[in-house]
């Protein structure tokens, strides 16, 4: 949040991506904006999700529990996992 932007591709930390620099960084801007995309749509989805799911879980009504976990866990998990890989693909564009 403090850290500022940065744009993915942005190598010389202008805060511009130009045609050249989007040539560099080549497909993988792509993935890493559909990564993002859908990392930042499924994060703000999934969290009454996953409380719900908790909730069926802790008041032992398993079957209930069971169905929304086979929804919610790998959802969840997807979000997890492209956090970081977001944060890793877009680190080396830090000032």
């Amino acid at each position: 949040l403090l850290a500022g932007e940065a744009k993915y591709g942005d190598s010389n930390h202008d805060g511009l991506v130009d045609e050249a620099e989007k040539l560099a960084a080549g497909a993988m801007r792509m993935v890493y904006l559909v990564i993002l995309i859908t990392h930042i749509i499924l994060a703000a989805i999934i969290l009454p999700f996953i409380l719900f799911t908790a909730y069926r879980g802790l008041t032992s009504e398993f079957p209930a529990h069971k169905k929304l976990a086979r929804i919610t866990w790998p959802l969840w998990f997807y979000v997890a996992v492209t956090g970081p890989v977001v944060y890793f693909m877009i680190s080396p564009y830090y000032n």
